[in-house]
């Protein structure tokens, strides 16, 4: 059960986390796509102006299967991101205050998807909630707290 002086995370807080792991993700992929595509900024940002295509199981390994594996991982393992964690957040079960579980960790993720949709409402509805919850966290069932570890 969450105690009732729990602090919750509030929006611009968690849009710094979000910022810190973003360059965190960029600093793993864009390296790999470089890599890959020998340098040519044209198929890394996928403009469209390459004289040769984009390669499609490699870009979609590297855009989503791998920022999706390393967020559950380390929602699974710390419950938080980096992000969070440099910031003092943690992300835990809205009832019982206990960590994510992996069912928890996947639909939070998913979660991010409709909650961005539409002029990104879902996201901006954290400022707005009593809790603090995005629809990402109601899906889910967690909240963004203030930890004191």
């Amino acid at each position: 059960m969450l105690d009732a002086d729990v602090q919750y995370a509030g929006f611009w807080v968690r849009v710094g986390a979000s910022l810190i792991d973003m360059i965190i993700l960029l600093t793993a992929t864009y390296p790999l796509l470089w890599w890959f595509y020998a340098g040519n900024w044209d198929l890394i940002f996928a403009t469209g102006l390459a004289e040769q295509p984009q390669v499609l199981w490699f870009d979609i390994s590297i855009n989503y299967i791998l920022p999706f594996i390393y967020t559950i991982a380390v929602w699974l393992i710390w419950s938080s991101s980096p992000g969070k964690i440099l910031l003092g957040l943690k992300i835990v079960d809205a009832d019982t205050g206990e960590n994510l579980d992996i069912k928890q960790s996947v639909i939070r993720y998913l979660g991010y998807f409709p909650a961005m949709m539409v002029f990104f409402i879902g996201i901006f509805w954290v400022a707005f909630d009593p809790r603090k919850q995005g629809w990402h966290d109601k899906m889910a069932n967690t909240v963004v707290i203030r930890s004191n570890q």
